[in-house]
């Protein structure tokens, strides 16, 4: 649906005098930058894109997608924007310039604004022995991570991120800006943690907890080694303590100049571990991995804003398919599954294939949780491949799900809210509890699903 459709010249010129932010329609400079997904395989084509400069700017978008019956798409960074439905008619917000981050070292408490990135609230915190329960990418956005969860390296420790969410300021489908806390709209606090969009976030209040250093690192083994180090890593995992989070990562290394060279064009089987705990721990918890001879061994004591570089993620937006799916349980039969699909014989294997490790505070209910209260599942796997052209994103995606499919007889009973990145219900990544109760909050908020989430859950009819 063109603009014009939905609002008059008129009208978005009174929007754009009332904000002070920018805002860009189709065929105007700037729209396609303004609309970018971080995956560029990602096509948004939104009527209008409001970025906005603050909370009285995301409120006043608000008002007038609803004066004009337009759905309204919130967005940070851009990640995430895969299972979206087509933004055809729609309002995307950006929130990318609302960056400002509080740390109150006393309270062990960060304030973020719903543009922030992790790196953002990382580095502050660092300052003061703290950490906040970020996840692997240091560049991915505190909002939209958290709201779908938030599984980082000090998961086991201190489970989700959504659960140490003290309070939220958002503005709600009907345009009023809120503060959701334990004694004040409490069913939106529950909904956000977790439960993905019922309003538009501009800031999240959360816990920080006194980490400063561990012993974390990755054990790099060629890939021919990759049935051997995941038979050997998913023994090991039963006996590792909460303080433990770990991955088991195949990753074929693109030769691009840019990588170092021990590592350009080649394929790794990597254990990835974080541990809570001085060098002398750390070294006898990962001892067994360690004695199995890696190639390369990083694992040394770090500071806690260094977790960021363990995952090798992408730091730059790029064209891409990936998926994930929570595993009940990762037998011998699923590690010998995802060798065949994924390993060193594989003919057409993802770029990258992770399982991480579970457990721990993730399996046990977190007290006042919010949509996600823990985790019902072992581990959790996710595959990803780069895309670079469009001709070539079918096939891609077509491997991705061959891994997925491969380890289907071992599914949990529903998948990661941010690693599922097709389109689905809430239904195929929260519990049925949190399901029935995200649809009874959605009918009172937003009964007329203005907000567009990745995974929604229609409001409850009457």
């Amino acid at each position: 649906m063109n603009i014009k459709d939905t609002t008059s010249d008129r009208d978005l010129a009174a929007l754009r005098a009332a904000i002070a932010g920018q805002v860009f329609v189709p065929g105007q400079a700037g729209y396609d930058q303004a609309r970018q997904a971080w995956n560029l395989a990602v096509d948004q084509r939104p009527s209008v894109v409001v970025t906005a400069e603050s909370a009285a700017d995301v409120a006043q978008a608000v008002r007038h997608a609803r004066a004009h019956r337009m759905r309204i798409a919130p967005q940070g960074t851009g990640h995430g924007a895969a299972p979206l439905e087509p933004l055809d008619g729609a309002m995307l917000l950006r929130t990318t310039r609302m960056r400002r981050v509080g740390v109150d070292p006393a309270a062990r408490t960060a304030r973020a604004q719903a543009g922030a990135v992790w790196q953002d609230v990382i580095t502050p915190a660092a300052e003061h022995g703290l950490a906040g329960l970020a996840g692997s990418s240091p560049g991915v956005g505190v909002t939209g991570y958290t709201l779908g969860g938030g599984l980082g390296w000090l998961a086991r420790r201190y489970g989700l991120a959504a659960n140490s969410v003290t309070a939220v300021e958002l503005v709600t489908p009907g345009g009023d800006l809120v503060r959701a806390d334990a004694g004040h709209e409490s069913d939106l606090l529950w909904a956000v943690r977790g439960g993905g969009g019922v309003g538009v976030v501009t800031a999240l209040e959360m816990r920080l907890y006194p980490v400063g250093e561990l012993y974390a690192g990755d054990l790099f083994f060629p890939i021919g080694r990759a049935a051997e180090v995941l038979h050997a890593w998913r023994a090991w995992t039963p006996t590792a303590p909460d303080e433990v989070t770990s991955t088991c990562h195949l990753l074929r290394v693109p030769p691009l100049p840019e990588v170092p060279e021990p590592l350009r064009g080649r394929a790794f089987a990597i254990l990835e571990a974080a541990c809570l705990g001085d060098a002398g721990t750390g070294a006898e918890l990962i001892g067994p991995l360690r004695r199995l001879g890696p190639e390369l061994d990083t694992v040394a004591m770090i500071p806690a804003s260094a977790l960021g570089q363990l995952n090798l993620d992408p730091t730059q937006p790029a064209a891409g398919e990936g998926d994930g799916a929570f595993l009940a349980d990762f037998p011998a039969a699923a590690i010998d599954a995802l060798v065949a699909a994924a390993g060193p014989d594989a003919q057409t294997p993802p770029d990258s294939v992770e399982v991480r490790h579970l457990g721990g505070a993730l399996a046990r209910p977190a007290p006042a949780a919010g949509a996600q209260p823990s985790i019902d599942a072992s581990y959790l796997l996710y595959a990803a491949a780069a895309a670079p052209a469009p001709e070539v994103a079918g096939p891609v995606r077509a491997h991705v799900q061959a891994v997925k499919d491969a380890l289907a007889p071992w599914h949990a009973s529903y998948d990661y809210y941010n690693f599922d990145e097709t389109p689905a219900p809430a239904a195929a990544v929260l519990p049925p509890a949190s399901v029935r109760r995200l649809q009874q909050i959605k009918a009172a908020y937003d009964p007329g699903q203005m907000i567009i989430s990745a995974h929604p859950a229609w409001p409850a009819r009457p």
